[in-house]
């Protein structure tokens, strides 16, 4: 490929215009000598021999490095179809006018100062070519570092995604023991089924593997559940986390217990309870309503169905927590804890219709514990309700 870029006619054109390129500069130069020196050579000058010795180095030098930038980019030059080397051919073509006209003014009498024994003109027209050439080289090498860095980057990436793309090859390959096409006759197992053959291929490692752990893991179950009973199955699970629950239930409501208030309290009928109740009552109320609640000249008869500040356990628990100071009734909310006021509250509440001995006359309005609307008779009764029944 390289040697037909080479042969062909645009590469041609472009190497014989810039070999005639410093040839017409030296015509040049030499007619503006001869103009100021008729008997005096342009090439008896050993400036001007040196200086041609320089364009004529620095030409072999911008033909190989052409070769080079031809042979590296030689995809490129393909594909714009010598698109370039017309352009760059131009020109150079479309230069050669202007140094016509260059070579035409010069032949113009005139007395050009002399530089080394050339004239200015001639002098600075050898040096103009130079510098091109110089800035030709500059370019070429430039583009030549250009490709051979592209390509080797480009070669690294395709390298590096082919070794990394086989070793992910070989590792699926080797977890699932695939055999080569080539030696697939030697698997067959002469069964074929529609033009589908059967192969005698061996599980995948990692398939055996997992299911010998699956054998592994139900011996270990078996031994540790039915044989050494180490741990619980299923209905001791159940047992156990039962068990459980209740410690934890009777641990919050130990801990809840402290924060019942007038909104939370609620009434239950329950044994301890109404002691604990009876025996703060005895100690700190019995004084203003009697030892049995019936009531004195101080404080009014707790066990009728009349109540001053409303007879529920939420209002006998704020009278007793908070008081009524203008009525004689303190407030026993920093001498007893939520727990105690509790108690006392739930003691009160079941003197209620105990009928003691003497009791006062009854103060304040009749209330009723029930004294709900009647209910729907369309509705089932709750069978979860707990009534409590107040003789």
């Amino acid at each position: 490929m390289f040697n037909n870029i080479k042969q062909s006619s645009h590469f041609k054109k472009l190497l014989i215009t810039a070999a005639m390129l410093p040839l017409s500069f030296m015509a040049v130069a030499q007619q503006t000598a001869a103009a100021g020196n008729a008997n005096q050579s342009v090439w008896s000058n050993p400036l001007a021999l040196a200086m041609l010795a320089i364009i004529i180095v620095l030409l072999l030098v911008i033909v190989l490095l052409a070769n080079v930038v031809l042979g590296t980019a030689e995809w490129y030059f393909k594909k714009q179809s010598g698109t370039t080397a017309k352009t760059i051919a131009g020109l150079i073509a479309l230069s050669l006018p202007v140094f016509t006209q260059a070579q035409d003014a010069a032949t113009v009498p005139a007395a050009p100062a002399n530089i080394g024994g050339l004239s200015a003109t001639t002098f600075f027209m050898l040096l103009a070519v130079i510098a091109i050439e110089l800035i030709v080289i500059l370019v070429m090498a430039f583009f030549v570092r250009s490709f051979l860095s592209k390509e080797k980057a480009k070669a690294k990436v395709v390298t590096e995604e082919t070794v990394q793309q086989s070793s992910w090859k070989k590792l699926w390959e080797k977890l699932n023991n695939f055999r080569p096409i080539t030696e697939e006759s030697s698997i067959d197992m002469g069964h074929s089924y529609d033009g589908i053959r059967e192969l005698n291929n061996r599980l995948p490692g990692w398939w055996l593997y997992g299911f010998y752990a699956t054998i592994l893991f139900s011996m270990i179950y078996l031994w540790r559940y039915h044989v050494s009973h180490t741990a619980p199955l299923s209905a001791e699970e159940l047992k156990i986390a039962l068990i459980k629950g209740e410690e934890q239930k009777a641990a919050y409501l130990a801990k809840a217990a402290n924060l019942v208030d007038e909104n939370t309290i609620t009434y239950k009928k329950e044994a301890a309870a109404i002691s604990a109740g009876g025996a703060i009552f005895k100690q700190t109320c019995a004084a203003c309503h009697g030892p049995e609640g019936q009531g004195n000249t101080v404080g009014p008869n707790l066990t009728d169905e009349y109540w001053i500040h409303g007879g529920n356990i939420k209002d006998i628990f704020k009278t007793i927590k908070y008081g009524y100071p203008e009525k004689g009734m303190q407030s026993w909310k920093d001498q007893y804890s939520p727990v105690q006021l509790a108690q006392l509250a739930t003691f009160v509440k079941s003197l209620e219709g105990t009928n003691p001995a003497n009791p006062k006359a009854p103060q304040g309005e009749l209330y009723k514990e029930n004294a709900a609307p009647a209910a729907d008779s369309t509705k089932a009764a709750d069978s979860t309700a707990v009534t409590v029944k107040m003789e």
